[in-house]
């Protein structure tokens, strides 16, 4: 192997590794799903169905291993966005990019945990984005669609660019290798509308939105 390919291996490698620490593993007490830490006070972001039809109390495993209780702060069906408080600090956080500058054709990585594999990892590049899919089940909706696909356990993990910037939250799988994300922007817009009524419910206001 060339010294370039081995460079680049190492780098896609290290990319990953580095978006695993804003990883969380969701349990349900119906199965599990991904999370992605948004602030380091214990804020996480998800899909909805992810928490839909939980059992009990969200247990959220973080990149340490450590388990916490968890509960639900907002939900929004129509866009498939949920946001979670766990009680801990000094998380590691996701990395924000530009869902809106995204392009057909730029390399995408998905983080999760399909199959209860934890921080696995799947390639590929964007197909395009916007709300023009007259396949997607939510119409008039802004999406990422990627060329990989998007397994159980993979929902509410991160989309992430070459450089380890948070695009999107996984959300679904609409083809054989054919995955669906929600971009950040959709996500910075759920939070700052759902989470004034939430923000009276925790011990410490979310100001950093």
């Amino acid at each position: 192997m060339s010294n370039l390919l081995q460079q680049l291996n190492a780098d896609m490698a290290s990319v990953v590794g580095d978006v695993r620490q804003s990883l969380v593993q969701i349990s349900t007490g119906r199965g599990h799903g991904a999370g992605t830490i948004w602030h380091a006070d214990g804020l996480i972001v998800t899909n909805a169905h992810v928490v839909e039809h939980a059992r009990g109390p969200l247990t959220i495993t973080l990149p340490d291993g450590t388990e916490r209780p968890a509960h639900v702060l907002a939900r929004d069906p129509d866009h498939d966005l949920a946001a979670l408080a766990v009680d801990a600090n000094d998380l590691i956080t996701a990395q924000l990019g530009n869902s809106k500058l995204v392009k057909a054709g730029q390399w995408v990585f998905a983080i999760g945990h399909p199959w209860g594999v934890l921080g696995a990892a799947s390639a590929g590049i964007i197909i395009g984005s916007g709300a023009e899919w007259p396949e997607m089940p939510l119409s008039g909706k802004d999406w990422i669609v990627v060329s990989l696909k998007v397994r159980p356990g993979n929902s509410g993990g991160p989309l992430v660019d070459v450089n380890g910037r948070l695009i999107g939250i996984n959300t679904l799988m609409t083809g054989p290798q054919v995955g669906v994300a929600i971009p950040v922007h959709t996500v910075k817009r759920f939070l700052r509308q759902s989470l004034g009524e939430a923000r009276a419910k925790t011990p410490e206001p979310l100001t950093h939105l």
